[in-house]
């Protein structure tokens, strides 16, 4: 059985694709990818079948990340078919939370930063559109870093 993890931010075309490729590469490295499914979405659907950001696909291919994900929008669905939703920050938090159908699916529902090890001051993933190189590089700083402890946490949890 595999463990299904989705990748939340508003638009999908910067943090929550780049937060799939970073973990998706870490599942391979790990030889886990038989044991783990990974997608992203959005809480906003008006970028629905747009590639990522071009900045944030050159920032993640700089660091050997290739970001081919087509932004779509969060459905209810979502929430029976992901054991974990992990999202960006908290707009993202408060709007899942909103659309989930239940108690139990709201319990799905996590902020990205509680799996950084070393970025302990971070409570939100920011938002890169609106800023310039320096931005993209903190977010992928930021989404290693919790990919790793996600990852960590799913070993010791075992569930992978």
């Amino acid at each position: 059985m595999k463990t299904r993890i989705l990748f939340v931010c508003l638009g999908n075309i910067c943090r929550s694709p780049a937060a799939e490729g970073i973990f998706r590469a870490r599942v391979e490295q790990a030889g886990l990818s038989e044991r783990v499914e990974v997608d992203s979405a959005g809480t906003y659907g008006g970028h629905r079948g747009d590639l990522p950001d071009s900045r944030m696909r050159s920032a993640a291919a700089r660091r050997g990340y290739h970001l081919t994900h087509r932004a779509r929008q969060i459905r209810e669905e979502d929430f029976a078919r992901f054991d974990r939703i992990i999202v960006m920050d908290d707009m993202n938090y408060e709007t899942l939370h909103r659309l989930a159908p239940s108690r139990a699916s709201a319990q799905k529902i996590y902020r990205m930063t509680d799996f950084c090890r070393h970025h302990p001051d971070w409570s939100y993933v920011p938002d890169p559109y609106y800023e310039g190189h320096e931005g993209f590089e903190l977010v992928l700083n930021l989404l290693e870093d919790a990919c790793e402890g996600l990852l960590t946490d799913l070993q010791r949890e075992g569930l992978l």
